[in-house]
């Protein structure tokens, strides 16, 4: 190999090793910003299921982190960035409304469950959570390691060479990291023990189904050999019914 050729594929490799570190950190900061405002809100440290739920989610997180770092290392880079100049105009909607709620569902979490005690769940929802979570973690990490365009924002990816996927969860349903998104939220009101945080993710759900329409259509519509991949694969989001 050309010492010129070797010397720009190395400081291509450093680069996103240095992007995987920096996408690793901001995770990082953002489970401790999450898991503060869960007691926070609850007013307490002394709540288990919230203990539970944080050192469940930190933990599984940094795991996901790790595994797409070492499989499919330029995808971290890729989702650390948010916004692009040819992301749909419905995303630029849709987004702003939907991150928000990731960050209201633990403040809503802790004030129901622990210091206003709106509501309340059985013991076992947090055990049906947990199952649940570990389920849609373990699905998410499926779709990033064969996914190398499995970006934040919806757009053709075409400075990237986006192509169809068809290996791995593809087979089964064309958008298989929203049916793990809208599984994941959901187990975290029950892991919470809050039907208030449950509620939230409800909201949550329903902005994914929005937006797993419209990312098809676009897809349909412009990228090659989607419209071919949708002959063989029917399900959209949930096998058996959409």
């Amino acid at each position: 190999m050309p010492e010129t050729l070797q010397g720009k594929n190395t400081q291509k490799a450093s680069k996103v090793a240095q992007y995987g570190i920096t996408r690793m950190l901001s995770g990082l900061g953002f489970m401790a910003f999450w898991t503060a405002l869960l007691f926070v809100s609850a007013g307490t440290v002394h709540w288990l299921r919230g203990w539970i739920c944080a050192f469940s989610y930190i933990v599984i997180m940094l795991t996901v982190g790790v595994v797409v770092w070492r499989i499919n290392p330029a995808l971290l880079p890729a989702r650390a960035k948010w916004r692009h100049s040819d992301t749909r105009g419905f995303d630029r909607i849709i987004l702003p409304i939907y991150l928000p709620l990731t960050i209201l569902q633990p403040a809503i979490g802790g004030l129901d469950a622990v210091r206003f005690r709106w509501s309340a769940m059985p013991f076992w929802t947090l055990h049906l959570g947990l199952a649940i979570f570990v389920m849609a973690i373990f699905l998410l990490t499926w779709v990033m390691a064969v996914n190398p365009w499995a970006e934040s924002t919806v757009r053709i990816q075409t400075d990237r060479g986006q192509q169809v996927v068809r290996t791995g969860p593809y087979r089964i349903v064309r958008h298989p990291m929203y049916v793990a998104m809208s599984f994941m939220y959901p187990s975290v009101g029950l892991i919470l023990g809050s039907w208030w945080a449950l509620a939230v993710s409800g909201l949550m759900d329903a902005l994914m189904v929005v937006r797993t329409a419209l990312e098809d259509r676009t897809l349909r519509r412009e990228l090659a050999g989607y419209e071919n991949y949708t002959a063989h694969t029917r399900w959209r989001l949930i096998p058996g019914i959409w």
